[in-house]
């Protein structure tokens, strides 16, 4: 039988919502460790269900203590459970990221999350020279169902990246500065059996745009590779 997201795991997280505090943590740490426990499992077989397509080089789970330091909101505990799964070697690009919150405000996600500049500076110079491939991927039937057919528009640059103009026609892409694609569930997606087959058919569906992104991302303008 699959591992499965227990609902008594939003409940927790519904709870911790209300009671955003050190004291109420400690009060139900053994609640939390047994969810956490759950939740493991069920990223396992994510992992696992994606490794018959990909290679996972690594399973990260965010923590639940949020970083205030430099926050106004300084309430301890983040009210999700984040997981991330890292894809092998430098030549397979982009990530996979799953959100589990309640209220109908899971998540699944996948591309690419503050690019560094010299890959952000590459993708925009694709797009730049063409990007008919990448709008043909978000356009393709299956991904526009799961996906919307078009990337998060996260603090775009208001016109123009420098050395780009701003009446270039795919200057809505090349504006970008994330190329990340989600998909919502329901709490009663997430607590259903299949849940860990669902969340892995959405992220084999991102695979073209991955694929399009690691040539895009490990070659010259030229399509010559850069890969030692």
């Amino acid at each position: 039988m699959s591992a499965t997201v227990p609902k008594s795991s939003l409940e927790f997280l519904r709870k911790l919502a209300k009671n955003n505090t050190k004291e109420w943590m400690d009060a139900h740490r053994k609640t939390y460790k047994t969810s956490e426990k759950a939740l493991k499992e069920f990223y396992t077989e994510v992992e696992k269900g994606l490794n018959k397509t990909d290679e996972i080089s690594k399973l990260k789970v965010f923590r639940i203590n949020r970083d205030i330091r430099f926050s106004k909101d300084k309430t301890p505990y983040n009210v999700h459970r984040s997981v991330s799964f890292s894809r092998a070697g430098a030549h397979r690009r982009g990530g996979y990221y799953l959100r589990i919150e309640p209220n109908n405000k899971s998540v699944v996600a996948g591309g690419f999350f503050g690019p560094e500049p010299s890959d952000l500076l590459r993708i925009r110079k694709e797009f730049e020279m063409d990007a008919s491939e990448i709008r043909n991927i978000l356009a393709a039937t299956e991904f526009k169902k799961a996906y919307g057919g078009k990337f998060e528009a996260w603090d775009p640059v208001k016109t123009a990246p420098k050395g780009f103009s701003k009446e270039h026609p795919n200057i809505d892409l090349i504006r970008l500065k994330n190329f990340v694609v989600t998909h919502p569930f329901t709490d009663a997606e997430v607590t259903a059996p299949d849940f860990s087959e669902k969340v892995v058919h959405h992220f084999e569906l991102l695979r073209p745009f991955f694929d399009y992104m690691s040539e895009v991302l490990t070659t010259d303008l030229n399509g010559v590779s850069t890969l030692p």
